[in-house]
C-alpha cells in the first residue's frame, strides 16, 4: 500500500456559520501545497528605497481573491439581517429574511470586509476535523469542481 495512493489534494464540507441558524457554507480544505503556490503567485516585488532591494511583499487583495475562490464554494442560509452581525450594511429598504445569494463577489466582499467571517473561514478551511468525516464533503477535482 501507497500512501500517495490515499492521498487526495483537497475536499469540501458544509459547514455551519456559528451564532447564525441555517448559514452553512461550503468550504474547501487547502492543503500546504496549495496554499504556498497561492501566496508565491500573489507575490509581487517592490523596491525599497531605504534598503536600496527588492522585497517581496503579497498583494493582499489577490490573496483574498484567490484564497476566497479556493475555499468558499458555495452557501446558504445567509440572511440579509444576519449581514449586521458580519459587517456594516443598511438593509433597512430590504427584507431582512431575504437571502443574499452566493456569488464569487459576494464572497469576497464578506471575507474582505467582515474579521469574523475571515477569521472563521481561516480556522475552518485549514482544520481537518471538518474534513475527515465520510459524507461531509467531496473530493474536490483539479479544476475546482466538487467530484460526484
Amino acid at each position: 500500500m501507497n500512501l500517495k495512493n490515499l492521498m487526495v489534494d483537497t475536499k469540501s464540507a458544509w459547514v455551519s456559520y456559528p451564532g447564525l441558524e441555517g448559514f452553512t457554507v461550503e468550504v474547501v480544505n487547502l492543503g500546504r501545497e496549495k496554499l504556498v503556490a497561492m501566496r508565491k503567485e500573489c507575490t509581487v516585488q517592490t523596491f525599497d528605497r531605504k534598503t536600496r532591494m527588492l522585497r517581496d511583499q503579497v498583494d493582499d487583495k489577490k490573496f483574498v481573491r484567490e484564497f476566497t475562490d479556493a475555499s468558499i464554494k458555495g452557501w446558504k442560509g445567509l440572511k440579509l439581517r444576519y449581514l449586521e452581525d458580519l459587517m456594516l450594511v443598511d438593509i433597512s429598504a430590504e427584507d431582512p429574511d431575504k437571502e443574499l445569494p452566493f456569488s464569487a463577489e459576494n464572497a469576497e466582499l464578506l471575507v474582505s470586509n467582515s474579521a469574523d467571517f475571515d477569521t472563521w473561514l481561516n480556522e475552518v478551511v485549514f482544520d481537518l476535523d471538518n474534513f475527515r468525516t465520510a459524507g461531509t464533503g467531496a473530493p474536490v477535482g483539479e479544476a475546482g469542481e466538487v467530484a460526484a
